[in-house]
């Protein structure tokens, strides 16, 4: 394992990475290090095809030091498929899809729980705690109990129904805020500060090993394009760590000279009813104020305040990209068409990047030939309501 430290992208201090951490005392997230030049040393691409179809097989560039600590349930390695269908409908020809819904616990909220799961078992974590907007909760409720863990999960009241049951059949405590994310997040702060150090804080980029688990987002998209990088990456951004992750991912791998020095460019996309990033971004801001009643049907970009905001901003401008808002009766009309073009149900928050393509491209940011990956984060099968059937 090659992790060395954890490092503060605000204000350049290092951390131990041998002890359990959640943000630096600046207040900024950490970040995970590696020795690359090792890493490079001691192994190829073409090692990897050898390997596990999961996330594990880039261990290498994952924090976790012994394989007994690893807690999975064979997350990882999903489908990148062509929507040539759909994509000649909005006018792109080579539009892809990485479909994250079919990992464990139906999104790629998966990745990030395998991983900071396993890491905080390993630093002798034995209760995590964390604020949800339901999947993330979920997936952590169900890594918790696979690895032995306590778990206590806070979620608004309108998360959607699946993922308070996924927290029960886990055997996670669940608690129910009559509120939006923020505000469970302060209940989760005052647990914690309660528990004396007994509940670790899991919450979106307060611990750093989360992150690590959805950059293998970034560097499956590589390997499964034959280790070179599309044009342009779209991303429902609400917390922003797939966005954040896909980024490190990227800067890694051209690091260790095994793509190209041409990054794809970063699309942040969120809801009319919740842009805090689009307004930063639009405003030419390195942070994001809060936003005023937020709501959107993508439930799961419903983050009027993410701490994550800097890193985003910096990752949208350091590789050309942008970041705009879609509105919902969009997202959901792009959701259905989708279906019927290529036979999907995607949840809402991948429908957001269909309707950031199909606008991006209407306006000429991107071009007919572009090579597009859109993430679908989640199984559409989880949000019911996104669809009625007649006399439903």
């Amino acid at each position: 394992m090659f992790l060395t430290h954890l490092d503060c992208p605000r204000c350049d201090r290092k951390h131990d990475a041998e002890v359990l951490a959640n943000l630096c005392d600046c207040g900024s997230p950490l970040l995970a290090r590696y020795d690359l030049d090792a890493v490079r040393a001691a192994v190829t691409p073409a090692a990897f095809a050898g390997r596990g179809a999961d996330l594990w097989r880039y261990r290498e560039l994952l924090p976790v030091r012994d394989d007994a600590h690893r807690v999975t349930l064979g997350e990882g390695w999903t489908p990148l498929w062509p929507a040539s269908r759909f994509g000649g409908h909005i006018g792109l020809e080579r539009l892809l899809v990485k479909d994250e819904g079919l990992v464990p616990t139906g999104s790629f909220k998966a990745r990030g729980a395998a991983v900071g799961v396993s890491r905080a078992r390993e630093l002798g974590a034995r209760h995590v705690a964390m604020p949800t907007n339901g999947n993330a909760g979920a997936a952590w409720a169900t890594y918790a109990a696979r690895g032995g863990l306590r778990s206590t999960i806070a979620m608004p009241l309108g998360a959607p129904t699946i993922t308070r049951n996924e927290v029960v059949a886990a055997g996670g405590e669940l608690i129910l805020v009559d509120g939006l994310i923020n505000d469970a997040g302060r209940l989760v702060a005052e647990l914690i500060a309660a528990s004396g150090g007994g509940i670790f804080d899991a919450g979106t980029l307060r611990e750093p090993y989360r992150l690590e688990g959805k950059k293998t987002m970034g560097l499956e998209i590589c390997e499964q394009l034959g280790w070179r990088v599309p044009d342009v990456i779209i991303y429902p951004t609400g917390g922003g760590v797939g966005l954040i992750g896909i980024h490190k991912a990227l800067t890694e791998l051209r690091a260790l000279g095994w793509i190209g020095d041409r990054l794809p460019r970063l699309v942040a996309v969120q809801s009319t009813g919740c842009a805090p990033i689009v307004r930063a971004f639009a405003a030419g801001a390195h942070r994001a104020e809060p936003w005023a009643d937020a709501r959107t049907v993508a439930f799961g970009i419903t983050v009027p305040a993410p701490l994550g905001d800097e890193l985003i901003l910096d990752a949208l401008t350091a590789t050309g990209g942008t970041a705009l808002a879609v509105d919902d009766a969009e997202i959901l009309a792009d959701l259905r068409a989708f279906g019927e073009h290529e036979g999907l149900l995607l949840c809402p928050e991948g429908a957001a990047c269909l309707t950031a393509a199909r606008t991006l491209r209407d306006s000429g940011w991107l071009s007919a030939s572009d090579e597009v990956v859109v993430l679908n984060t989640g199984a559409g099968i989880k949000y019911p309501e996104t669809i009625s059937a007649p006399g439903a």
